[in-house]
């Protein structure tokens, strides 16, 4: 599988919020690691949300949370 993402789509991904439950509100970067494996486990929701936590779980996983949030700083949102 080839993994290719594109500028835009990580910037997105850096400011990408949870939209409901617990922690809602909050970046998905910022989500506790035990709550992605959850996930993990039993099935990331489908669509755009499902694919974005898939992605913030690898990056967990791997220890690549710095780049989340070097781009978070580097690209902040305009309000």
């Amino acid at each position: 599988m080839e993994v290719g993402y594109d500028k835009e789509y990580l910037i997105k991904l850096a400011h990408y919020k949870m939209p409901f439950g617990k922690y809602k509100d909050r970046y998905l970067i910022d989500l506790p690691e035990a709550y992605l494996t959850w996930f993990q486990q039993k099935g990331f929701p489908k669509g755009t949300l499902g694919t974005m936590l898939q992605a913030i779980y690898e990056i967990k996983i791997n220890g690549l949370e710095v780049l989340i949030r070097n781009i978070q700083r580097q690209f902040p949102v305009n309000k």
